[in-house]
């Protein structure tokens, strides 16, 4: 659970030499652009500039000791109900069926869909691992070396992009959309501006908006055409319109199989709700919600939440069909949650670990957690899913 700002101790001089350092790299390009970058670089230069963003650098991001904790690193209880979605579709597949895993995390999805999808007898020829830190990359080498036996540690490989030759398979993808570089816009007399981010006299980050391109504008009136209403006039939030080509490219040459995206977010019409006029961007430190998300670059995840409707748009103009869309307390449920937690209750060591899978199932799947925030798409082609979205089905809402 989030903490409010106030109890949120500052970094200490270690941690600020190294926002430092990335806040001038940050200034140089602001400087060499002529005085504003985008939001959105601003961002990917703030979570992926290698050896200082947030997510290159070695800090500790996940866990209690982190700054957030994912699904996968709360327990068994995601990847095993996970691993339960996409069996069917590894069987139809066949022997050669693949798995790739977008940004592995500390290597706890992998492990435990592992095991599992070798106790369904449904395990792939090859689990990859995109991943483009080099840190959390080795983080997950070792917990994989530990935890699997060889039979398993053999099928995981760890690739540097998305697979280039045909492939038939399953693409996973955890809390990765959210922490893609976004577009910010804002409406002035009725036209599209975009959010810069510039200098002020003395050095500091702030926003600055500018006459947007031609793709964000035209990205722009097209979500007003589907909400059959304008934007109101100062009205900020965000719009990925390269949501489709990032698609079509992490899934590179997938031929035959299926995609299945978690994360946080909203169907459009909630998304782009007239109340949430600032939009959905904020900034995590130590598991505490940092207003500004300009400060201490490099210390502080930036994510923004994800339009479902766009997904669903993206996923079918690839060519998938929808296989489904709900959130994620549906999902676990409709996919074995209660089965799994017995089963993990039962070979627990005493009564401690028991306990911490009921707060595990708690967390994933209560409205106040991670339950309705979080919510499950998947695309299919040539394969069916089963009945992993029949449990709380949300499409209509798209």
């Amino acid at each position: 659970m989030l903490r409010i700002m106030s109890a949120l101790p500052p970094p200490d001089a270690d941690a600020l030499e190294h926002s430092a350092r990335l806040a001038r790299h940050i200034q140089s390009q602001v400087l060499a652009a002529g005085g504003a970058i985008p939001f959105s670089r601003f961002m990917e230069l703030c979570l992926y500039t290698p050896g200082l963003g947030y997510y290159s650098a070695g800090a500790s991001k996940f866990g209690e000791a982190g700054d957030f904790v994912t699904a996968p690193e709360l327990g068994p209880l995601f990847a095993a109900c996970t691993a339960d979605a996409i069996a069917p579709v590894i069987r139809q597949l066949g022997p050669e069926a693949q798995i790739v895993e977008l940004g592995g995390g500390s290597g706890a999805f992998a492990e435990v869909a592992l095991k599992r999808l070798l106790a369904l007898d449904a395990l792939p020829a090859r689990y990859a691992i995109l991943e483009p830190s080099a840190d959390l990359r080795q983080r997950q080498q070792e917990r994989l070396r530990e935890n699997l036996n060889p039979l398993l540690g053999e099928l995981v490989e760890w690739i540097d992009g998305p697979p280039e030759a045909q492939w038939d398979g399953v693409l996973f993808a955890n809390e990765v959309i959210d922490a893609l570089p976004t577009p910010r816009f804002t409406l002035r007399g009725g036209e599209v501006f975009e959010e810069h981010v510039a200098l002020d006299g003395e050095g500091r980050f702030v926003r600055d908006d500018r006459p947007a391109d031609p793709l964000l504008t035209a990205a722009v009136r097209h979500v007003e055409r589907q909400l059959e209403a304008p934007f109101a006039d100062g009205y900020r939030s965000e719009l990925l319109p390269q949501l489709p080509y990032w698609l079509q490219a992490v899934a590179g040459g997938l031929r035959s199989g299926a995609m299945l995206f978690v994360d946080y977010g909203y169907a459009r019409r909630e998304y782009y709700n007239p109340q949430r006029s600032d939009g959905t961007v904020r900034a995590f430190r130590r598991h505490h919600l940092v207003p500004d998300v300009l400060a201490y670059p490099g210390l502080q995840d930036i994510t923004a939440s994800v339009d479902f409707t766009a997904l669903a748009e993206a996923g079918t103009g690839a060519g998938f069909d929808f296989s489904g869309y709900c959130n994620q307390a549906s999902f676990l449920i409709g996919n074995g949650l209660e089965q799994r937690l017995a089963e993990a209750e039962a070979k627990a060591r005493d009564e401690a670990g028991r306990y911490r899978l009921r707060q595990e199932a708690k967390r994933l799947t209560l409205p106040g957690e991670m339950g309705e925030r979080f919510q499950a798409m998947g695309f299919a082609r040539d394969v069916e899913f089963g009945v992993a979205f029949l449990a709380g089905d949300l499409s209509h809402r798209l």
